[in-house]
């Protein structure tokens, strides 16, 4: 198993010494990923569901401060070495499939190959329409168009891509990123064309689990992996060269009482039997949400995970 934690892009901890402290902190103690989302705006008013909560809320809404995400992680970058740096997930739409391809390809270089692009469809059409994004209702297209042209950009000497939302021709695109044939992509929902996308167009499926409003209980990821393994065979692909990264919250261990324990809480061999119970479903990696406004909460909470489940698992 591999592991990875969110990086804050708004509130106290979003701020450059901090993020810095935190980006070395997960570097030096051994997590594989770090990870960060993307809104580029917050609308004022926000009718769209959000599908991580039960009722439907953005917890963040109320702030409207969002870090630009492939700012932040270029930034992180040049104070890093080792650990990988992850879009969770970019937004394809909400940017031009040309710029993107150029700032992930930098991105690339400048970290010596340590990109792995998360990315999805966006649920949020109030940004959407800021953005003055492709139309909200065909964002599932246009993201597999776009994920289409980023790879002929990376990988073609004579790039030419002729797409209902995007043309390009006669252009030459370097550098090209460091990684062969191209930055590992994974792919976020849990809806089947999420699933679909993964198994046709990327190299991971990026779930989130262990949620109220998305628990994906083991039973559930088994269903899921069948599905993801017959769009892999009728794509032509090995299923087995598809990760399975999921994200999850690191839980308070009060939360760890009784029948009603959340998976991910509790004391170490308690987290530890839970990363095991998915790793037997075909996670190979997991994402943990251990953020909090405190630094020094923070810092220990990721301290705590290296030397308990990290060092054991």
């Amino acid at each position: 198993m591999q592991y990875g934690f969110y990086l804050p892009n708004h509130g106290p901890t979003a701020q450059p010494g901090p993020l810095a402290e935190i980006a070395r902190r997960g570097d030096s103690l051994g997590f594989e990923y770090m990870v960060v989302g993307d809104h580029i705006l917050v609308p004022r008013r926000i009718d769209s569901p959000y599908p991580y909560t039960v009722g439907g809320d953005f917890p963040p809404a109320g702030s409207g401060e969002y870090f630009e995400q492939l700012t932040l992680l270029t930034f992180l970058a040049g104070i890093t070495s080792n650990i990988r740096l992850v879009p969770s997930v970019m937004i394809v739409p909400y940017r031009n499939p040309l710029l993107a391809a150029k700032i992930l390809a930098t991105l690339d270089v400048l970290s010596q190959g340590r990109l792995t692009l998360g990315v999805g469809v966006g649920w949020m059409e109030e940004e959407f329409v800021a953005l003055d994004a492709p139309p909200f209702s065909e964002r599932g297209a246009v993201t597999d168009e776009y994920l289409l042209a980023f790879k002929e950009l990376w990988t073609s000497d004579n790039p030419t891509f002729d797409g209902k939302y995007y043309q390009f021709s006669d252009i030459d695109f370097l550098p090209k990123p460091v990684q062969k044939p191209h930055p590992p992509i994974w792919v976020g929902g849990q809806s089947r064309p999420a699933i679909r996308r993964a198994a046709e167009l990327g190299n991971g499926w990026h779930p989130v689990g262990a949620i109220p409003a998305a628990p994906l209980e083991p039973e559930e990821l088994d269903q899921n992996m069948v599905t993801l393994r017959r769009f892999a065979e009728r794509a032509g692909r090995d299923p087995g060269e598809i990760d399975v990264a999921m994200k999850a919250p690191l839980y308070d261990p009060a939360l760890s009482s009784g029948e009603s324990r959340r998976r991910f809480s509790g004391d170490p061999e308690q987290v530890a039997h839970d990363v095991q119970t998915y790793a037997d479903t075909g996670v190979s990696q997991i994402i943990f949400d251990i953020r909090s406004a405190d630094m020094s909460e923070t810092t220990e909470r990721m301290a705590w995970f290296a030397e308990e489940i990290i060092a054991r698992t």
